[in-house]
């Protein structure tokens, strides 16, 4: 007689195959494609933009368009980038890192759109701090705030309880190699890594969004750059098995008789799958980043926020699929996921490798955990604010990090699908609906950057008149 667990399994892993093959594999596209075209490749025309607005300063106690950055990509570069890359490749072959990529380019327009509606329709959270995000946008651009807290909620269910239970899960799977198998599947060493861990985040979910973006602001530069330092000496070493490995990218990519006898597994769904994991841009997580952040103009964080999806994907994506595919993939043909990139690296540098390679994924996790949080209590915020509700909130946060540390791997990866596959269905359908909007923002800044002016926005210029901070 099969156990709960295996039926709730067997019923999550359904819906994802449901939800990814007749549906967000299309939708994803399409909509990165059409506001691509409306907003004329805004995620590539206007990159010197996103740099210079990077420099600005704020107030002190303002979080800053660059620690918004920095929360948003502290949540994207994660586990997606190293376990999710390989995750990927093992699932969908080679041709997954083409699907990848295409997310990312096309997904730059679609995170720029809804982070600048997040801009333009935020609210004040105190002296010196802002809210928003879809759930904000929906409620006052579409009139429904009926639809605003069914999106908050998803957005709960998503990052509190999946991608933190998948975060956890993953840091705490980091420990295997070094305690062994047995010692980690039948001992206490889980739960004692996930109490640590659960009473660790517990001062950043209980500190508020200021403790969240101090944190990624200072961990998340230095991460990236040690990781990218060694994924290019990596990939110096092998430097005469770049043109054979793009090849072989680009022709799997395309290896139709392979997508269409297995769509469910193929390249795009498995590449669409953990490209939309890793930088999701659509999904309407990073929004409520980019809510938080002051600046003059809304166009101007929507910029800011395509970076983090180059960053992401075409980046650190790009330098850890790199290293995989340098190495001889036979030698490891068992591992998978976090174990895969462990064995990798340590048959690239010795222990060094795999103890950096570890010590990668549980800074990168953490901070995932931290930056997921702050996206669920700015949802949370607006379905309630009562304080007794928002501390048994948090209380739950904390204890599903902790629930997260004893999960198996492919329970995690499918329910973290699920809730990021409801979630994004909403906002890729409130973003198409509202893209006029964001389209009127950005000619507006583009016409006060041919003035050569410094843009600064006034909603009622460009005819919006339900804001409540752009007046």
């Amino acid at each position: 007689m099969e156990s709960f667990i295996d039926i709730f399994h067997s019923i999550v892993d359904s819906t994802s195959g449901f939800l990814y093959t007749y549906w967000l594999v299309f939708a994803l596209i399409l909509c990165g494609l059409y506001l691509t075209i409306r907003t004329r490749f805004i995620q590539l025309r206007f990159l010197k933009d996103a740099f210079m607005v990077l420099k600005e300063k704020s107030h002190e106690k303002h979080i800053s368009p660059f620690g918004a950055l920095m929360i948003s990509t502290a949540s994207r570069v994660g586990i997606g980038n190293i376990v999710g890359v390989s995750v990927a490749i093992v699932g969908g072959g080679v041709g997954a890192l083409f699907w990848m990529w295409l997310t990312a380019l096309v997904g730059g327009a679609s995170a720029f759109v809804e982070s600048t509606l997040a801009q333009v329709y935020k609210r004040s959270d105190g002296e010196h701090r802002y809210k928003g995000g879809p759930a904000y946008y929906i409620e006052t651009a579409l009139k429904s705030r009926a639809l605003g807290v069914i999106f908050a909620i998803s957005l709960i269910l998503c990052f509190t309880y999946g991608f933190n239970g998948l975060q956890s899960y993953t840091l705490t799977s980091a420990f295997e190699i070094f305690v062994g198998s047995e010692s980690f599947n039948k001992g206490y060493f889980t739960f004692f890594v996930g109490f640590i861990l659960a009473a660790l985040v517990s001062f950043f979910f209980f500190g508020g969004g200021k403790s969240s973006a101090t944190i990624s602001t200072v961990l998340v530069p230095v991460m990236a750059f040690g990781y990218l330092v060694v994924a290019l000496i990596v990939i110096g070493m092998n430097l005469d098995r770049l043109p054979a490995i793009f090849g072989n990218v680009l022709q799997e990519a395309f290896n139709f008789q392979a997508i269409f006898s297995g769509f469910a597994g193929s390249a795009i769904v498995i590449g669409v799958k953990r490209g939309l994991f890793s930088n999701e841009a659509g999904m309407g997580s990073a929004p409520n980043a980019a809510a938080a952040a002051h600046t003059s103009h809304p166009a101007k964080q929507g910029m800011v926020q395509t970076l983090s999806v180059f960053i992401d994907t075409l980046i650190i994506c790009s330098a850890s699929a790199f290293m995989v595919l340098c190495a001889d993939l036979s030698t490891y043909a068992d591992a998978k996921g976090m174990a895969l990139m462990q064995n990798v690296m340590q048959g690239y540098f010795g222990s060094f490798g795999l103890l950096f390679v570890s010590v990668a994924i549980v800074l990168f996790a953490f901070t995932s955990l931290i930056g997921n949080y702050f996206y669920a209590e700015a949802n949370f915020k607006f379905i309630t604010h009562n304080k007794t509700a928002l501390q048994i909130f948090r209380f739950s946060a904390v204890a599903m990090v902790f629930v997260g540390a004893q999960l198996n791997l492919q329970l995690a990866w499918d329910l973290a699908d699920v809730f990021m596959g409801f979630m994004a269905s909403i906002n890729i359908v409130v973003i198409l609906l509202l893209s006029n909007i964001a389209t009127k923002v950005l000619k507006d800044y583009e016409k006060q950057r041919k003035e050569g002016k410094n843009p600064v926005f006034k909603a009622a210029d460009v005819g919006i008149h339900d804001t409540e901070f752009w007046k």
